[in-house]
C-alpha cells in the first residue's frame, strides 16, 4: 500500500515536469517565431529605402503642395537591357504638369518625349525594375527627363498606371 502512494507521487512529479518542459518549449518556439518574423517579414529593405527617398526629398516637398494637371502619355512597350533580350516592359504613365503651356510642351515635343523615354526604359533590366525603390527611381528620371524637354519644373510628379515586366 505504501508503494502504491510512492508511485502515485512519482507519477505526478514526472506528469508535471512534462508539462513544464512543454511550456518553457512553447516559449522558446514563441520568441524565436517573433525574431524570425520580426527580422525577416516585417519590415522589408524596399518599403524602408522608398520610405527614405520620400522623406528625403528636399525639393519635392515643395512640389507636393501644388497641383497641376494629369495629361496622359501614349503606352511603352520596349525590350529590356537583359542579356537573353526575351524581355520586355510594358509601361503607361501619366504625368502631373503645372500649367497649360506645360501641357500643350508635352504635346509640342511629343516626339523627343517618345524618344528620350524609348532610350530610357530600354536601357533598363529586369533587375534594376524588381525593387520598389527601382520603381521610385524610374519615375524620378523620368520626370527628371520631361523636365529637361519642356522647360524646368513643369513636371511635378509622373505615376505609373500600367508597368507589366515580363
Amino acid at each position: 500500500m505504501a508503494d502504491d502512494d510512492v508511485v502515485q507521487d512519482e507519477g505526478k512529479k514526472s506528469g508535471m515536469l512534462k508539462w513544464i518542459i512543454i511550456i518553457v518549449v512553447l516559449a522558446g518556439l514563441g520568441v524565436g517565431g517573433y525574431f524570425g518574423y520580426t527580422m525577416f517579414f516585417a519590415a522589408s529593405d524596399d518599403q524602408a529605402a522608398s520610405e527614405e527617398m520620400a522623406e528625403g526629398e528636399g525639393a519635392g516637398k515643395a512640389l507636393e503642395n501644388l497641383e497641376g494637371m494629369l495629361v496622359p502619355l501614349p503606352v511603352f512597350l520596349v525590350n529590356l537591357a537583359d542579356p537573353l533580350g526575351r524581355r520586355y516592359l510594358k509601361l503607361g504613365i501619366e504625368v502631373e504638369v503645372r500649367d497649360v503651356p506645360a501641357q500643350e510642351a508635352l504635346v509640342k515635343y511629343e516626339a523627343k518625349i517618345k524618344d528620350t523615354l524609348l532610350l530610357l526604359l530600354s536601357s533598363k533590366t529586369y533587375d534594376g525594375l524588381a525593387s520598389i525603390k527601382a520603381k521610385v527611381e524610374l519615375k524620378q528620371e523620368i520626370a527628371d527627363r520631361l523636365n529637361q524637354i519642356i522647360g524646368k519644373g513643369s513636371v511635378l510628379r509622373v505615376y505609373i498606371t500600367e508597368m507589366v515586366v515580363q
